[in-house]
């Protein structure tokens, strides 16, 4: 089986499509399908199918982008495909393209945003986030990088490099607790939230801003593609774990909530916190995210944007999935960390469906974790002693024992954290 990379291609539809030659090297294309700055769909187009005249690839995307236009049009009229102005001084107060590294990044008024990044000896990748940062058309209040229980001193000497960026410690290892230091931090209306191995989209600001325009809106979640599909880890990654939740928008409500509550409420589908938006004082009314889940060495290992998005719904609040806020997400090169990867998250999914059930005795959690998660790995099982445990399934047991994990690791930290809730 071949494991050449395949090449992700951004096509404008309203520029007009031409052909598509051959790619030597590659398996073929990730083609994403663009109407101005609005993403419309994504198809892949295997080495075998090029070249390609421009009437096939028409056909093609028209095909792939028909769901999201039928949608479009159906809920938001035609003119959401037209060119929104991102000089409307009512909204924006500094729209400057910012194409010098050293550049201030002006201010942004209304419902100021406040961008949180939060890192961990992770120099290169955050340089390339805050460099997409730069080319937002319109601007955030601040930006707040958080170093989380650094080994060096590299990522003070990069902020320190760039005007008007804020920078914090937060000495104890954990993306919860990084998170939550730069909610303490963040001075805005709004607390946006983008992770170091991320890139923006220019727009990405404004999309989430425009969201918030609607009072009812407590928090944004958006659409997140992949930045590369250059190795085996990452194909398995984007073909299995893809952050991608769909081309429109959808409102998460009380309704959904309702719907899958006695199933496990699949929140998971909201989006996570690597591109994420929240009211200010939603944090304080829900706090912040639990510390127990999320990345870091006394934590779960994930599931922290899910958990709160969990509490945010139960509490009759509405999130929302924005696509055209769109960032990029570099996945795990290699399959050694890929299988730690996903033995984190379902270590952390597990610890988080018994912490929801912790704080509100929805058995829907519990049903999850006995019912559908134990027959989903059984049929995954079965499935690999047929194929074979290679591609995807070379995973499949890192998953399992992830689960039982995030089981032994709520019970052991369970009693410790009483301890702590009750200082």
């Amino acid at each position: 089986m071949s494991h050449s990379p395949w090449k992700i291609l951004h096509l404008a539809m309203d520029e007009g499509l031409s052909s598509l030659p051959i790619y030597p090297g590659y398996q073929g294309l990730y083609v994403v399908f663009w109407w101005q700055s609005i993403p419309l769909g994504h198809q892949r187009i295997s080495s075998e199918q090029l070249p390609m005249t421009a009437t096939q690839l028409l056909n093609v995307a028209i095909q792939t982008i028909t769901p999201t236009v039928s949608h479009y049009f159906s809920k938001q009229g035609i003119d959401v495909l037209k060119q929104k102005s991102v000089r409307n001084t009512a909204v924006v107060t500094s729209t400057r393209k910012l194409s010098n590294p050293s550049a201030d990044f002006p201010v942004y008024l209304k419902n100021s945003i406040s961008i949180v990044i939060p890192t961990r000896n992770r120099t290169q990748q955050l340089a390339k986030c805050l460099d997409s940062l730069k080319n937002l058309v319109v601007s955030p209040a601040e930006i707040i990088v958080i170093d989380n229980a650094p080994n060096s001193n590299t990522t003070q000497e990069l902020v320190a490099k760039i005007p008007n960026i804020q920078y914090f410690i937060e000495p104890e290892a954990g993306a919860s607790k990084a998170r939550n230091t730069g909610i303490f931090h963040a001075k805005g209306d709004i607390v946006a939230f983008i992770d170091d191995d991320m890139t923006v989209h220019p727009d990405w600001l404004m999309q989430i801003q425009q969201s918030f325009e609607e009072p009812e809106v407590m928090a944004v979640t958006g659409l997140v593609l992949p930045g590369e599909l250059l190795t085996e880890a990452q194909q398995i990654f984007e073909d299995n774990w893809s952050f991608i939740r769909g081309f429109y928008q959808v409102d998460f409500d009380r309704e959904f909530f309702q719907q899958y509550k006695n199933y496990g409420v699949p929140v998971w589908l909201m989006g996570g916190s690597g591109n994420m938006a929240v009211r200010r004082r939603v944090f304080d009314l829900l706090g912040g995210f639990d510390e127990r889940l999320g990345a870091g060495e006394k934590a779960a290992g994930c599931s922290e944007d899910s958990e709160f998005c969990y509490r945010l719904l139960a509490e009759g609040l509405l999130c929302r999935y924005e696509p055209k806020a769109v960032a990029y997400h570099y996945h795990r090169q290699d399959i050694t960390n890929l299988k730690q990867q996903v033995h984190s998250y379902m270590r952390g999914h597990v610890a988080a469906l018994l912490i929801q059930y912790e704080k509100y005795d929805h058995w829907g959690n519990l049903r999850r974790l006995l019912l559908s998660l134990p027959k989903w790995y059984l049929q995954l099982f079965i499935r690999g002693l047929i194929r074979g445990f290679g591609g995807r399934y070379q995973t499949l047991f890192r998953e399992i024992s992830g689960c039982v994990a995030g089981v032994i690791f709520y019970f052991t930290q369970r009693r410790e954290y009483k301890k702590f809730s009750k200082k």
